[in-house]
């Protein structure tokens, strides 16, 4: 019988070892669950030509942003709660990706001390925000991040308010926020979206009150639209990460592949454009990075990693996806990165 793909084996581990509400909470979408499938699909419908015989010239996968430079472009995604996951959390998840010479985001939701996170990770790392449900709440939570000595901000705006969606068990929360941000009571005759939720949702004001806060990168997270992302470089945002939050806000939306090159058209010349969402292969890296995105950020395959073995089952799935990248760098005659933007893909 021939063995399963490793992050496949992962997959079937993480689900083994989760109890049935945690891995459902992990793998569940927003909808009928064919939003992943359509993530997956964006990234596996674009094709490749091999080009043999090609002389690779100093060969390597190595990345720069905002004048860190990691020897890959695999960024570890934001996700919440990792010690739902294995006892490491987040803490082992940056060691990991320290180890692998990459870069983390730490999620607001982090269920470990962005401080300790940091301190164990040996490098700075990049820190996810939540908006809070108003400006000093999420001052308060910035001010504790930069404190920590993270290295850029990543403020995520596709869930505006960002609850669990899941019972966490004792011992098991957002340690970094000073509390839980609680929905606004409604009346009656009210809308719990409109006149609840909606009140405490950041607008393009908010960001750039935010960009006044920040004193280092600033990226936005969750991004679809053209305009939205043009927007963010008029309010001197210093990146944007596509992405519909590996289909877990909203149900029916296009895949990442499908509007990315559009997106990096209309701004890549003048920010960074990263991607998530549906990545699952050093394959499905490369693509994105040929239509023009400068990193890819994983999410669900490393906390499988997670899961499975702890921090050694996140480096595994990091080396293994710079693995597929260099093998499908090198069967496409591409020896870096620069030159790997280069490619034509076909439909």
């Amino acid at each position: 019988m021939q063995p399963l793909p490793l992050l496949s084996y992962f997959a079937q581990q993480a689900q083994a070892k989760l109890p049935a509400d945690v891995w459902h909470y992990l793998q569940s979408d927003a909808g009928s669950g064919l939003q992943l499938q359509v993530n997956e699909l964006g990234w596996q419908s674009k094709k490749l030509l091999p080009r043999p015989l090609r002389a690779l010239q100093q060969a390597n996968t190595r990345c720069e942003l905002f004048s860190e430079q990691w020897a890959h472009p695999l960024l570890l995604a934001p996700v919440a709660y990792q010690r739902l996951f294995h006892a490491d959390g987040e803490i082992g998840s940056a060691v990991a990706c320290n180890a692998q010479q990459g870069q983390m985001m730490v999620s607001s939701l982090a269920s470990q001390p962005i401080s300790e996170i940091v301190t164990q990770a040996q490098q700075p790392l990049w820190f996810q925000l939540y908006w809070q449900g108003d400006r000093e709440r999420t001052a308060a939570l910035l001010q504790k991040a930069l404190a920590a000595g993270v290295s850029a901000v990543v403020f995520t705006v596709d869930a505006p308010v960002k609850q669990a969606l899941i019972d966490l068990p004792d011992g098991i929360s957002a340690v970094n926020l000073a509390q839980p941000l609680s929905m606004r009571p409604v009346h009656m005759g009210q809308s719990q979206v409109f006149d609840g939720w909606m009140t405490q949702a950041p607008t393009w004001e908010d960001v750039a009150w935010l960009r006044q806060q920040v004193p280092i990168p600033l990226l936005l997270k969750g991004l679809m639209h053209v305009d939205d992302a043009k927007r963010a470089v008029e309010y001197g945002c210093d990146g944007v990460v596509i992405s519909n939050h590996g289909g877990r806000v909203l149900d029916s939306t296009p895949s990442v592949a499908a509007v990315l090159p559009a997106v990096v058209a209309a701004v890549g010349s003048q920010c960074k454009v990263l991607v998530d969402s549906g990545i699952r292969s050093g394959q499905d890296v490369f693509k994105a990075l040929a239509m023009g995105a400068d990193a890819v950020c994983i999410g669900r395959p490393y906390i499988w990693g997670l899961a499975a073995e702890g921090a050694m089952g996140v480096a595994k799935v990091i080396r293994t996806l710079r693995d597929e990248l260099e093998m499908t760098m090198a069967l496409t005659g591409v020896s870096n990165l620069s030159e790997l933007r280069q490619v034509g893909l076909f439909e």
